[in-house]
């Protein structure tokens, strides 16, 4: 239930990327240790919907006092490319904004860090752990 696309909090579909990162915190009565075979487990399953060439990049942790109310539950936050869907319809909105009276070109800049920011994502979903090329960090990009 955790990664179902109905229980995400934007209508952008984790199936049509890839995650690089995730965390999970559960609460209520159960071991770390069966958290962490089952998430393990959730991984090696779906393991094309995880980037290889991060390793160990699903973090989970346990608190053993559940809610009020429930045996036991998660909160989930994960970062996946496929965000980059809602970024692509970010654009389908201009005209509501233009047509109040504000100026396209108030726009030009914010479209391109969108759009560079739509193919940053886009280039980590395609990039593999046997790619030549290093990860610049202080530019936040992958040189190929």
């Amino acid at each position: 239930q955790m990664f179902d696309a109905k229980n995400m909090m934007c209508a952008a579909d984790p199936r049509h990327g890839r995650y690089l990162t995730a965390a999970a915190l559960f609460r209520g009565r159960m071991s770390t240790k069966e958290v962490d075979e089952q998430m393990l487990n959730v991984q090696n399953k779906n393991s094309s919907y995880f980037v290889e060439w991060i390793p160990n990049n699903i973090k989970a942790s346990v608190c053993d006092i559940p809610p009020k109310g429930l045996k036991m539950a998660v909160a989930f936050a994960g970062n996946s490319t496929a965000i980059q869907e809602m970024f692509k319809r970010v654009a389908a909105f201009l005209h509501w904004y233009t047509g109040e009276g504000m100026d396209e070109m108030e726009f030009t800049e914010a479209e391109s860090n969108m759009n560079d920011l739509v193919s940053e994502y886009q280039q980590y979903q395609d990039a593999t752990a046997e790619e030549e090329g290093e990860f610049d960090e202080e530019e936040g990009e992958y040189d190929q």
